[in-house]
């Protein structure tokens, strides 16, 4: 499985300067403290918010940026200016930092209190002179970063800053993933193909492709005390069809997924590989299309990809760290068909297989159908509906000079009526502002067919996370229009070109 972020720390640094005394110092640094640990108390789950000693001149800011780029425990950096910082001393430590970083306008009182102020007060306090001075020297040097201004017990600037560390966990995975294609894409398709040298320039995701009879072999070597305790527990966790439990037609199919997964899993674990994909067209001598196996691994984390579609696999690893301890689901997903006849329109998503039971917190059943493709045996697939409520579609695509994100806010809803015939996991969606207005936009971005579905993120980590990747991020919500999209996507494409980011 895949590690949890719970290693992951985020520094927070404090800006200063030593002509204020050791007694102002004291003070700076105690309530510098206080509002990390404010702050990592209002954020959640997630990284660990790691308070670092006060900075008060230009070698210590170096030393510390330095610090940062070489701890690979330390996913980015939070900067606030509790007093008057001169900002010269940030160059060399700004110049020298690649890891994101989240420029916090705060101070440490919340209120001000008017009738006892005094110049050792304002001396003290004086964020709103001291973070200016900051601000101008990231504009000034071409700094990315967010800003996020209020005092930290606002629940709304954790948030901000709860969204930022989360796309900073996706931005960490990318970096360090290391992905498993089994054969190659599915022929003819040109959306699943991509820039892998890029992707790893760029992102830091090693791309490398196993023949599938490799993993074929690992799933033979299974033994069969694995195989009996992985059927058990699939018995105790979902709803089994009669011809799947023990005694049924065809419970030896269960056996075989079972086999399926634990191969894989041990041969994921074993590479150190979080993300992986697999093609129906190439199975070698695998029995069946991976299908429950896959289910239950993006359940545990995993990215995955259907048909050799890595740069999916990717982009749902890194969304699943960003996921940690919040509810709701994230999976791999497909558009598959309309509903023109209601207002406003439905997506029905699905994929032959592939859906993540991380979208449902009802018990998926588990069957076994008949796959018209591929060629191979009946596969063992979890079937359920996803639970309703707000989420985003997200697609990574490349489009040749770049690679662009394309995320579309969307709500997902119960299908308006059973689907008793429709074998495979599914996910029904409004998509913003209506189905016209944002099938007409992905198609001009080019968005993919493959996608992440997440209800769990929202617009603001993945808006983060494009600006520490440094891609193109196009948005459908509710205020698009057509028109006012293809000039977004003009403009970017200007912007881009121009800027050639790396």
């Amino acid at each position: 499985m895949p590690a949890a972020p719970t290693d992951s720390e985020v520094w927070f640094l404090t800006g200063s300067q030593s002509l204020y005394g050791e007694d102002t110092l004291a003070r700076v640094a105690s309530q510098s403290r206080q509002t990390a640990e404010t702050l990592a108390t209002g954020a959640g789950p997630g990284p660990r918010i790691v308070w670092k000693p006060v900075l008060t001149d230009a070698d210590a800011i170096r030393r510390m940026c330095l610090d940062a780029e070489g701890d690979d425990r330390c996913i980015g950096l939070i900067a606030w200016m509790h007093t008057f910082s001169p900002a010269k001393m940030w160059i060399a430590g700004l110049a020298a930092l690649r890891k994101p970083l989240l420029h916090l306008h705060t101070q440490a009182n919340r209120a001000l209190p008017w009738s006892t102020i005094d110049m050792d007060f304002m001396n003290l306090n004086q964020a709103a002179h001291g973070d200016r001075e900051f601000g101008h020297i990231q504009a000034r040097l071409g700094v990315s970063r967010k800003t996020v201004t209020g005092h930290v017990s606002d629940p709304g600037v954790a948030r901000r800053v709860d969204a930022w560390t989360r796309a900073a966990l996706g931005r960490a995975e990318f970096a360090r993933l290391r992905l498993a294609r089994f054969g190659d894409n599915m022929r003819d398709v040109a959306v699943t193909e991509g820039d892998k040298v890029e992707a790893q320039f760029r992102f830091g995701t090693s791309v490398n492709t196993y023949a599938v009879n490799e993993l074929a072999e690992a799933v033979d070597a299974v033994d069969d005390r694995t195989v009996l305790a992985l059927t058990r527990s699939y018995a105790d966790t979902y709803a089994l069809a009669p011809e799947l439990r023990p005694g049924g037609e065809r419970h030896s199919s269960l056996r075989y997924a079972a086999r399926v997964e634990a191969g894989l899993r041990g041969f994921l674990t074993d590479g150190g590989f979080a993300a992986f994909t697999t093609n129906f067209e190439d199975l070698g001598g695998l029995r069946q299309l991976p299908g429950l196996a896959v289910q239950r691994l993006m359940a545990d984390g995993y990215g995955f990809g259907g048909e050799g579609d890595w740069k999916t696999a990717a982009l749902l690893r890194a969304a699943k760290a960003m996921t940690y301890g919040l509810p709701g689901g994230t999976s791999f997903m497909e558009d598959y068909t309309y509903d023109l006849t209601v207002d406003g329109g439905l997506i029905l998503g699905a994929h032959m297989l592939e859906v993540c039971p991380s979208l449902t917190t009802a018990t998926p059943s588990c069957e076994i159908h008949p796959l018209s493709i591929g060629g191979r045996e009946d596969p063992v697939r979890l079937v359920f509906d996803a639970d309703p409520g707000p989420g985003i579609v997200v697609g990574l695509t490349d489009l040749g000079s770049r690679f662009r994100l394309v995320a579309n806010e969307v709500d997902v809803v119960g299908p308006p009526a059973p689907l008793p015939l429709l074998p495979v996991a599914r996910a029904v969606w409004r998509p913003e502002p209506d189905l016209r207005t944002s099938t007409e936009a992905w198609l001009t971005a080019g968005g993919p067919h493959h996608t992440v579905l997440s209800t769990a993120l929202g617009r603001e980590e993945f808006e983060d996370l494009a600006d520490m990747l440094a891609v193109e991020l196009a948005v459908i919500d509710g205020e698009t229009t057509v028109r006012r999209f293809a000039q977004e996507l003009r403009w970017n494409q200007a912007y881009h070109r121009l800027a050639d980011v790396r």
